[in-house]
């Protein structure tokens, strides 16, 4: 009997044990927020993805996902339905993608705005609300896996060609020429140096005294340029007095003015006397000469005139005077 009420402590100790722990985890589990139900509709894939599994709002956990099933308007896709809490600060830029969890394989939803607002997506048979759901870079990943794949199977295709045996011949030839090619910039590395050491090294020698003279020749252009600046202003001196009202210059230009006003005067008084005295003393020459002549022709006209001249002896119509009586 003794045994028996030990046994019934025990199984009520149990008993009572086991219903503090279930109230305990429905304690430690419940949840007094409210949520505000969306669903999300996909051709892709939902590996890992499970229910229970968190909703996390860019990295901050806002919610679950309450089921996973087939869309019935789309058979070939599938249909998650998801609760957030209704402090989400979801918009009509807010989207979804599936994210993975490390290396554990599992999935969760991730919320996310873009920049601009979407264009809504209507909504589905049970009347919730839907958000647009993006492939997620694993699946954009798998997308481009078969282009990815034929072009790396070209690639290496491609390799294949280039490490031919003909291709191989040339790069082998290639890399010999480079190697003779490097011999010969070895050598002529050596007789550059020889030559600056024979030949630059001297030249480079004789530039201080190639500077000096430079030196010397520049004082002496300064020196030049020096006089010419003082010609140039005693120049600029004589120009301005040459300049100056009642200077040189307009003593010369009165005097030119003068000597114009002379010329004037003299061609306009003097030179018609003179062209009339010219005129005269020509007529008068005409007239002696004229005179000469007549004289050269009949110099008997200096005694009897200019008259007819009685012809002389020996010449025709000539007569002897008459004899007079002797007395």
């Amino acid at each position: 009997m003794e045994n028996k009420s030990h046994a019934l402590a025990a199984g009520a100790f149990v008993i009572a044990v086991a219903a503090l722990l279930v109230a305990l985890s429905f304690w430690l589990t419940r949840d007094s927020r409210s949520y505000k139900r969306y669903e999300l509709s996909t051709k892709d894939g939902i590996t890992g993805l499970q229910p229970q599994a968190a909703v996390r709002y860019k990295g901050v956990a806002v919610g679950k996902v309450q089921s996973i099933g087939f869309d019935p308007q789309a058979a070939s896709n599938v249909l998650i339905r998801i609760a957030v809490d209704d402090h989400a600060p979801v918009t009509p830029k807010t989207f979804a993608t599936l994210n993975d969890q490390g290396v554990t394989g599992l999935a969760y939803v991730l919320l996310d705005d873009a920049a601009e607002p979407l264009p809504p997506v209507p909504s589905g048979a049970s009347g919730l609300p839907r958000l647009p759901l993006r492939t997620s870079q694993l699946g954009k990943l798998t997308e481009q896996a078969p282009l990815i794949l034929a072009q790396i199977k070209e690639a290496t295709e491609r390799i294949n060609t280039l490490l031919g045996d003909d291709n191989q011949k040339t790069l082998v030839g290639a890399i010999a020429n480079i190697g003779r090619a490097a011999d010969s910039i070895a050598t002529l590395s050596a007789r550059i140096d020889a030559t600056v050491s024979q030949r630059v090294d001297p030249a480079l020698a004789t530039l201080p005294q190639i500077a000096a003279d430079v030196s010397r020749t520049l004082g002496t252009v300064q020196t030049a340029a020096a006089d010419v600046g003082g010609m140039s202003r005693e120049i600029a001196t004589t120009a301005r007095r040459l300049n100056e009202k009642d200077g040189a210059l307009d003593r010369l230009a009165q005097g030119t003015q003068a000597l114009a006003h002379a010329a004037d005067a003299f061609g306009a008084a003097t030179l018609p006397r003179v062209n009339r005295v010219t005129d005269d003393a020509s007529r008068a020459a005409r007239q002696l000469s004229r005179t000469v002549n007549g004289i050269n022709d009949n110099p008997q006209s200096l005694i009897f005139g200019n008259g007819a001249a009685v012809p002389g002896p020996g010449e025709p119509g000539f007569a002897a005077p008459a004899r007079t009586a002797a007395h």
